[in-house]
Order: C-alpha cells, then structure tokens, then sequence
C-alpha cells in the first residue's frame, strides 16, 4: 500500500466533505417563491399555512391598504426571517416580483383581473373562494387557466376535511342506499358594525379597494372582513360561507350544477345594517336530488347546536349527517343506535400543502377551476333568484338561464370605468 501524508489526507477529506455538501445542495428542492395578493384575515392564514408546510419563501406582498400592508411584513419577516417587498398595485408586484406562484385573497370581486393578469405572467395561481364575483367571470377564468395549463387550487378547504372525506367514502360506497334528500345549513350570529357612511381611513385607498364594483359610501361594515355581507362585494353569507357546504354537497353526490332554483327570504333583523338576507331558504333541483339550503344569521342559538353547521343526506337505508370534524350515520327504525365517526385535521394547512405539492409535481389539486366554477355558479344562481325573486331554470350544457330575460341579465355585472369585464363571448 502506498502512504500518504497527514496534508494530503486532510485535502482529500476536505474535499470528499466539500463535493458532499455540493451534492446535498443540489438534491434539496429550491424553494418556491410566492406572493400574495390581499393581506387580509384569510390572504395572511394562507401565507402561514404555505410557511408551515415549508419550501417556501414569501417574497412580494401587495394590499390597497398601506397598514395592512406593512404589518403583514412585519409578520413575514418574523415567521421566515426575511422581509418581502411590498406593492400597492397587483401590476407592479406581478411585473417586479420574482414569484413561482401567488396567493390571491382579495374580497371576490377583484378575483378575476387579478387571476388572468397572474396567469398572463405565467404563474401558478392559490386563490380563494368564491372563484368569482359573478359566473361570467368565473367562465372567462376557467377558459384562461386551461389555455395557460398553470396549476390552480381554489380554497374549498373542505375537501381536506376528516369529517366530510369520510361521510363522502361511506355514502358513494352505498351503504346509506340511494339519497333521496340533502339539507345544508349554517347557522350564527352575525356581528356587524356601524353603517354609517364615513371617511375610509387614510391608509385605505377606497376608490381602489372597490375597483370594479361599484362604488359604494365607506363604513365600518362595508369595509375589511365585513365586506362579506354586503351585496356588491362579498354577496351575502349563502356565497361566503355556505359556498362550502354546496361544494361539499355536489363533491359527494358527484353533481355538477343544479338544473332549478328557487330562493326566499329577506333581511328582517339586520335591516340597515346589511344588504344580503339574514334569513334566506333555496330548493335546488340537483339530477340525483333535491338539496334545501338554509340560513338564519341571527339569534341562532340552536336547540341542537351540533348540527347548525353541516349536511344532513337523508338515503333509504340510512341518514348521514356530516360536518368539519365528524360524521354520524343513522339506520333507520326506531331506536336504531347513532355511529359516530371522529376525526380533526387542519383542512386549510393541508390545501395549501396539497397545492405546493401539485406545483412541484405539476399535476392537479384537490379542487380543480372547473369544480370551483360550478360551486360558485350554485350559489350565485341562488342570490340571482332572490333577487329576481322568482323560480329560475339553468342550462347547465349551454351555461344559460331559461325564460328569465331579467335573471339572465344578472350572469354578468357591468364593471365601473375604467376597469373592463373579461368575458367577451
């Protein structure tokens, strides 16, 4: 055996060391870089919950409202030890910012622009629910994001969900038997504040804030979070909320769009302070049946409040009731014993983790554009019949309301100059 002295031994090592951590250096997948757009409630729980599933590294954040958005900053700077830039304009983040992917959680009625102006940047797109403002839009973005093939994710944080998963598996194995009736409901007290039109605060650019939609006299209710209930932005808590149950409902009967809709209700406690119902019931003629929605947002202290948020499926052999955590089947027959299944999960960490996945694998996600459309078709067609106040008919092949010139006018909300509508056809 040849010898070798102590300084070469040592270069080698050194060098076997050095090649070592190259090679670990390049097998670690880069981290992909996000933005967000919207700095709100659920746009920076987004944010968490992408740093949480790890890979990432949020560098360019963009919000109307100055305050917001250097406190989210601040917030990202603590939870990855890096500030991101900041933007006032969604065009100027898209065209600076180097970003793999963006987060968009912007009250729905900016959904649209900022979705196509992503998708024309090549971009990855996490956005939340509702897909959009209203169905016109909603097609024009599905039409874009199967064009562009980018990977897209809708926050239906639901389908994550233990509870609904489960009761899912079980009721299209076809142990409850064939569903002859579905009833969604959720609910609660709604907190609201004063209406009273006032200046918007100086750090909150108002004109810009409500974009495309009208604009509206700045309140305390109408502004951040509160949005959700007024009918030009968020469109009432049937659109905001309930959104998730009908997705849940058509993810588990396998349905599409319903084929008729029929809405009632009104605002009878919260008159003044809200413009969508408090009180709201709507039948939908889905093919395999019918579903009852309903909603009370106000002294909902529930006789049984176990079952104020979730699904009931009412089969010929047995009945299931589900919610987030939990699902219950119920033989029929007197006395029949109750099986409770339990199970908790962090649906929202586990959507966005199931969407950095689908970008690094570039395949799809747990909720497709093209189901997002139609869960927010639903609901909108709904609100398009209270409105109108009438029974409606759908054409789900054609996309196209039946013999209700004013209901149809209704697919389509003119946008405020100088902001233009995508959907041309």
């Amino acid at each position: 055996m040849t010898g070798i002295n102590r300084r070469e031994f040592l270069g080698a090592a050194a060098g076997t060391v050095l090649a070592a951590g190259v090679h670990a250096a390049e097998s670690e997948p880069k981290k992909l870089r996000l933005g967000l757009i919207g700095c709100g409630g659920y746009g920076m729980a987004d944010v968490r919950a992408a740093l949480k599933a790890g890979g990432v590294e949020i560098v360019a954040l963009c919000d109307v409202d100055s305050e917001h958005l250097e406190k989210s900053a601040g917030d990202c700077e603590k939870l990855q030890g890096k500030k991101p830039a900041t933007f006032k304009l969604y065009e100027e983040m898209l065209k600076q910012a180097a970003m793999d992917a963006v987060i968009i959680g912007t009250p729905p009625h900016w959904h649209a622009l900022q979705f196509l102006a992503a998708l024309d940047k090549g971009l990855d797109i996490y956005c939340e629910k509702p897909l959009a403002y209203d169905i016109r839009e909603g097609r024009a973005m599905v039409d874009a994001a199967k064009k562009a093939g980018r990977i897209v994710q809708i926050g239906f944080q639901r389908r994550q969900s233990a509870g609904f998963k489960g009761a899912r598996e079980y009721i299209q194995s076809g142990k409850a038997g064939k569903i002859i009736q579905a009833e969604a409901q959720i609910h609660y007290n709604a907190g609201t504040k004063d209406p009273t039109p006032v200046d918007p605060p100086a750090a909150l650019d108002w004109d810009l804030w409500c974009g495309p939609a009208p604009k509206i006299p700045y309140s305390p209710q109408v502004g951040h979070m509160n949005w959700r209930l007024e009918k030009t932005t968020g469109h009432g808590h049937l659109v905001d909320w309930g959104i998730h149950l009908m997705d849940q409902v058509r993810w588990i009967l396998g349905e599409k769009t319903p084929r008729t809709i029929s809405a009632a209700g009104g605002i009878y406690a919260l008159k003044g302070r809200i413009t969508t119902p408090d009180v709201l019931a709507v039948h939908f003629e889905f093919e395999t049946c019918p579903v009852l929605w309903r909603h009370h947002i106000y002294g909902a202290e529930e006789y049984t409040p176990e079952t104020s948020n979730g699904i009931f499926f009412y089969g010929d052999k047995e009945t299931v009731f589900v919610t987030d955590d939990r699902w219950v089947n119920i033989p029929r027959g007197k006395n029949k014993e109750r099986q409770l299944h339990e199970g908790k999960a962090d649906a929202g960490l586990a959507h966005m983790a199931d969407f950095l996945a689908a970008v690094r694998e570039r395949k799809q996600p747990a909720c497709v554009i093209e189901d997002a459309y139609q869960s927010t078709a639903t609901v909108k067609l709904a609100m398009i019949s209270y409105d109108v106040g009438a029974k409606i008919t759908w054409d789900g092949e054609k996309e196209q309301i039946v013999g209700n010139a004013e209901a149809a006018k209704l697919l389509k909300r003119e946008y405020r100059a100088p902001w233009k509508h995508p959907y041309t056809a």
